[in-house]
């Protein structure tokens, strides 16, 4: 929201077209007989419709016991461009750093199940996409429509703000009792940047620490809870056997 499944070349068909076997039992002499070329030559014309309704996805990346697939990168990559209001990018730079951010996931949701964590309940997302809804489109028909031009569906929406809240309330459950913000520290914080920046946005008025007190320690305390987490990442992809298909992400 605006500023708020292990080999090389390995695929997945995730639809296609029915096959029936060949009838193994005689046939009826008042049936139609077909003879082996014919039977050939009507599976090969079927080839074509099959080859153009499967879908194809590849493994991207392969984390564990887990995978990261280039259907999963191209969905990311569509829904955070949704909720940032801006296109998406497809480049291969923008693949890349996609498909690290989901790894970062999977790692994640690895350590949310051996906890047991909680995900949030649909009551709980509800509010949010409302208010996404409310605040950005003039009519429920415009949002639609956003998601149909996006190519994306409402529960993949849904989905992304499910693992927005649940990454947030588990940095704070994981991280934050750990953090200490000190009187030091926001005195630090002020002088370097906040005043500064106060004084050029109300050069006629002198700021005060307390005036911005709550909101530093807030953006401090969230600040060391990103440095926590990604010291955790760091140290879980150590543990864990990544692989990246580079070939996936062009």
């Amino acid at each position: 929201m605006k500023e708020r499944g292990q080999t090389v070349g390995q695929t997945i068909v995730l639809c296609g077209l029915p096959y029936t076997r060949p009838r193994l039992c005689p046939v009826a002499d008042h049936e139609k007989r077909w003879s082996v070329p014919q039977l050939l030559l009507a599976l090969l014309a079927l080839l074509p419709l099959a080859a153009s309704a499967a879908i194809i996805d590849r493994i991207a990346v392969s984390v564990g016991n887990r995978v990261v697939t280039t259907l999963d990168v191209d969905r990311e990559i569509r829904v955070t461009a949704f909720l940032d209001g801006r296109k998406p990018d497809f480049g291969k730079a923008s693949k890349k750093a996609t498909a690290d951010r989901l790894v970062d996931q999977q790692l994640i949701r690895s350590e949310l199940e051996y906890s047991r964590y909680p995900a949030p309940s649909a009551a709980e997302i509800a509010p949010l996409l409302d208010e996404f809804k409310s605040k950005y489109f003039a009519s429920d028909a415009a949002y639609r429509q956003a998601l149909a031009d996006a190519g994306i569906t409402e529960q993949a929406l849904k989905d992304e703000l499910v693992w927005q809240r649940t990454l947030l309330s588990y940095i704070e459950v994981r991280f934050q009792p750990n953090i200490q913000v000190t009187d030091e520290d926001v005195r630090d914080y002020f002088d370097k940047v906040v005043a500064p920046a106060a004084r050029v946005a109300h050069p006629d008025q002198t700021p005060s620490i307390n005036q911005y007190r709550g909101q530093m320690e807030r953006t401090l305390t969230g600040q060391r809870e990103d440095e926590q987490l990604d010291v955790w990442l760091k140290d879980a992809r150590k543990r864990t056997a990544i692989v990246y298909h580079p070939e996936a992400l062009e």
